[in-house]
């Protein structure tokens, strides 16, 4: 009788686990990087029951900030520019928690690695003619940009654009290194309406970049539009406290993080995630809607009710990996990095995309009298370098420390982290708008599905903002 009563009561317990298991919200958002957050953050201020779903053990993805002896060191962007208003207004809806912090007048100083050493990218127009970057011809030809034709062909590259209306050293020593530090791309592969949409709608709809760039100039402007101010930004005292922020806004319990097998499945009435927590337990989630934030390569796994071809055109995606190496500098024995930081084109055939210089930008990020380095390498052309040793990292940085920005042999290294991405960078290439275009049919599709991320809008932390506050507001 005992034993009876025994397992009746443990049946009665797995029962109310099982309840417990069973849960409701509103909206389900996946992922718990910058767009998830920032979504969730939105719908929460307008009264919306949200929950958000991570599968890794914190909230950010990649954007961690970590203190090491005095250093402040990203392991995601260190940067991003206020190109929409939606930047300003979420920091200023954020102020008591996380402040915008803005990088100081000469990080506007932009170098370009030409040579054996760096050049500063021309500002205005003396600058301009004296340059070394560019050829004399290429020079005297920019003049004629005006005049040209605008182009025809729709995926055109951006390296055919640049060429075609501006000579090829500006590819090569402006266009491309650029494209190295944004997408760790290479321009003969990266369509200018994707990656550049603004560039290309210069020469579309003004038929010039010149033309184009005055024009936008002169255009009255909104108290909103004002608040897009191009600035370089970061979070005041690194990335993680705009994470933070999110999160403390959004609120721990509308946060799962350590979400394992997330599934999503389409429902009568709306969607049900299924996911197992740290602890083994299988959760239920039932929801009228749901987001997406992952990346394009974990779409197939969440949603196995896509038909495979349509699948396949959504994550049709190749990613750049990028493996970026922070240095702390206790002492810079008097050389002066006053600048946001150096380029290295692809034609210098360098091992280094790009040096970004933080503790120029930005306040307080390292000691008086120190420096700190952010350095990047791999990308599409070298996806290998993934692979490389730590050592043999920290010997390529450090060959870079004294070769190429002139440190001399007595100044050392005093904190390095390496962060490893192996999925950093989406290329927005030749079938880019054939996946733009069944993201609309899979959203069709399954009303109430909404599929985020950067796999499509942009891959900047402005586009991620921009686009989340799109979707909260379509919700």
């Amino acid at each position: 009788m005992e034993q009876t009563n025994m397992e009746e009561t443990r049946l009665k317990n797995m029962e109310k686990t099982a309840k417990k298991m069973e849960e409701h919200c509103e909206i389900a958002i996946i992922g718990a990087g910058l767009t998830g957050l920032t979504t969730a953050f939105r719908l929460h201020q307008k009264g919306r029951k949200v929950h958000v779903i991570e599968q890794a053990n914190h909230i950010g993805g990649v954007m961690q900030t970590y203190h090491v002896d005095g250093f402040t060191m990203e392991s995601g962007p260190n940067t991003g520019v206020v190109s929409y208003p939606e930047v300003a207004e979420l920091f200023e809806d954020l102020k008591e928690d996380c402040r915008l912090e803005t990088a100081r007048e000469s990080a506007k100083r932009r170098l370009i690695w030409k040579g054996n050493r760096f050049h500063a990218l021309p500002s205005g127009l003396v600058s301009g003619i004296r340059t070394p970057l560019f050829s004399f011809a290429d020079k005297i030809r920019l003049l004629g940009e005006p005049f040209r034709s605008k182009g025809t062909e729709p995926d055109e590259t951006v390296a055919d654009l640049v060429v075609r209306r501006m000579g090829k050293s500006f590819l090569n020593y402006a266009v491309d290194p650029f494209l190295s530090g944004i997408y760790a791309g290479n321009p003969h592969t990266l369509i200018t309406r994707y990656a550049l949409p603004k560039l290309y709608n210069l020469e579309q709809n003004y038929g010039s970049f010149i033309k184009g760039g005055i024009a936008k100039a002169k255009e009255t402007k909104s108290e909103r539009d004002r608040l897009a101010t191009k600035k370089v930004f970061s979070a005041q005292g690194g990335q993680s406290q705009l994470v933070k922020a999110l999160g403390k806004g959004i609120g721990a319990n509308n946060i799962t993080t350590h979400a394992q097998n997330v599934v999503v499945r389409p429902t009568k009435a709306g969607f049900q995630v299924e996911y197992a927590d740290k602890n083994g337990t299988i959760h239920t989630l039932n929801c009228h809607k749901v987001v997406t934030t992952c990346g394009a390569y974990a779409l197939p796994t969440l949603l196995p009710f896509v038909e495979s071809a349509l699948m396949a055109r959504v994550n049709n995606l190749h990613y750049a990996p990028v493996i970026q190496v922070s240095v702390g500098i206790n002492d810079t024995k008097g050389v002066e990095l006053n600048a946001f930081g150096g380029l290295i084109p692809s034609c210098e055939h360098q091992k280094i995309l790009g040096i970004l210089y933080p503790s120029a930008c930005f306040e307080n990020r390292c000691p008086e009298h120190g420096a700190l380095l952010s350095f990047f390498m791999g990308g599409v052309r070298h996806p290998e370098y993934l692979e490389m040793s730590d050592n043999e990292l920290t010997a390529i940085v450090e060959d870079a420390l004294h070769r190429m920005l002139k440190f001399p042999e007595s100044v050392g290294i005093a904190a390095l982290r390496i962060f490893r991405h192996e999925h950093a960078i989406p290329q927005y290439e030749k079938n880019s708008g054939d996946r733009f275009a069944a993201i609309d049919e899979l959203q069709k599709l399954y009303p109430g599905l909404i599929i985020g991320g950067n796999l499509h809008g942009g891959i900047g932390m402005a586009d991620r903002i921009k686009q989340a506050t799109n979707i909260a507001a379509q919700l």
